[in-house]
């Protein structure tokens, strides 16, 4: 089960917020309005032109801003943006209120298809696992390879720890739970939802905890926020019990980039016992194991995570096309300097 509420601590490089939304040094935001939702997108400016599109997808109660860490580290492997779904992060609520996991899916794939981005390396956390596991399935043309943290596959067993964001998805429960913690502060929401999320909430740094609480509590003033974590919660849950082709289990078995899967020995959401299933059901997979990590590991161990996606990259051929096109440009580029010296040798 997907995370819940969870605020972003930012690296100490953060500056101060830019509208309604807190930007990180080196990142940009711009608004993209496609038919029947409006996308926030976040990116870095590649380290060089040339390097291969990242979309990365977030999870439930999260924002483009959980892969600020990750997209820095390697925005000199991968022209990166991150999105916030329809109704998360600065983006609106979608025009048709369809928050399922196919609905979401299709908001990243009108995004890549009107972008032209694609295919991309494709990364998802939690929900955005399910998401971009979707994605994969059906678009495969998107998709140069797949990056899996935490990623909300169905369970038969799900910890009890997840229990509570599940029973967000019954109707009527987020309006209950709204009236019983209206007397809770922010800072009481954000310990709570790191000691959900993280494997140990003692790494966050106290400027990363006051931005984290800033950051919830403009969350909490937005009218759609309840309703938006609600019917998403209820969207996993309906996807959990999707059989045939669109289970999200078949469909894993049906992606055809390589994938590679991060799970945490600490995660109280997703469980880790999963992660032998999912390395069996991608069939071209990598996965990596993080026994301190909890449910969002590329905020918790950045510097890994990163390394782990190189390796991907690097096995899957990507960091040597990238080699080769680097180096057939410079021929070429000396192959032009030497045509140029022959002509001014000609002429002298």
């Amino acid at each position: 089960m997907s995370s819940t509420e969870l605020p972003f601590v930012p690296p100490a490089n953060v500056l101060p917020k830019v509208g309604t939304v807190r930007v990180a040094e080196g990142e940009r935001l711009r608004s993209v309005e496609l038919p029947g939702v409006t996308l926030t997108i976040r990116s870095r400016p590649p380290a060089r032109e040339g390097l291969p599109p990242a979309l990365f997808v977030h999870g439930l109660g999260g924002s483009s801003q959980n892969w600020s860490a990750l997209m820095a580290l390697l925005d000199g492997v991968v022209d990166g943006e991150a999105l916030d779904l329809p109704g998360f992060g600065d983006s609106p609520p979608p025009d048709d209120g369809d928050y399922s996991v196919t609905g979401h899916a299709r908001a990243v794939i009108r995004h890549l298809d009107a972008s032209g981005r694609g295919p991309v390396h494709l990364f998802g956390n939690s929900l955005g696992g399910a998401i971009t596991t979707r994605v994969a399935a059906v678009r495969p043309d998107l998709v140069r390879t797949l990056t899996l943290v935490s990623p909300a596959l169905p369970e038969i067993r799900v910890q009890r720890s997840a229990v509570p964001t599940g029973l967000l998805a019954v109707p009527g429960v987020a309006l209950l739970f709204t009236r019983l913690t209206r007397e809770w502060t922010a800072e009481q929401r954000v310990r709570g939802v790191m000691a959900l999320c993280y494997g140990d909430p003692g790494r966050v740094t106290p400027e990363g905890f006051r931005n984290a609480v800033q950051e919830m509590e403009r969350r909490l003033r937005l009218p759609y926020f309840w309703d938006a974590m609600a019917r998403s919660a209820r969207g996993i849950v309906n996807a959990y019990t999707l059989g045939g082709q669109q289970g999200l289990w078949r469909q894993a078995e049906r992606v055809l980039a390589p994938t590679l899967l991060v799970y945490g020995g600490r995660d109280q959401l997703v469980g880790f016992r999963m992660a032998q299933k999912a390395a069996r059901a991608f069939r071209d997979s990598r996965l990596v194991t993080l026994p301190d990590a909890g449910h969002v590991a590329m905020m918790e161990y950045p510097e890994t995570v990163a390394l782990s996606v190189r390796e991907l990259l690097e096995e899957a051929g990507e960091l040597g096309t990238q080699r080769a096109r680097r180096a057939d440009r410079a021929d070429a580029g000396g192959d032009a300097a030497d045509e140029e010296g022959t002509d001014e040798s000609m002429g002298g």
